[in-house]
């Protein structure tokens, strides 16, 4: 996952918990949908000036945007754990449901 991609989909998951619509963040920040739909797939990058609109929009930190450590929603945390274990081999697997099976 390319860091405009982490960028995007923080973005993504920041807008959805505060039960915005795209076009609604969009307007505020006064950026076309379309524009802000390719920044939330990591496939253009926002200017300083649009990340702080952003921020101001979602009343965030700009920082927040860059957290790719922590994702606050639960689909982009199931692709996560799933792009992880895709790189793993079989024996690794075994561990981790070792792992998992002692913490649960």
């Amino acid at each position: 996952m390319t860091s405009a991609s982490q960028f995007g989909s923080q973005v993504r998951s920041i807008r959805k918990s505060r039960k915005l619509k795209i076009w609604q963040v969009a307007e505020k920040a006064g950026v076309e949908v379309k524009h802000l739909g390719r920044i939330e797939r990591g496939e253009r990058q926002p200017s300083f000036e649009l990340i702080i609109a952003l921020a101001k929009c979602l009343n965030v930190s700009p920082s927040k945007f860059f957290d790719f450590g922590s994702p606050d929603d639960p689909k982009t945390l199931r692709k996560n754990i799933d792009q992880f274990l895709l790189t793993l081999d079989g024996k690794q697997l075994g561990r981790v449901v070792q792992i998992l099976q002692t913490l649960f």
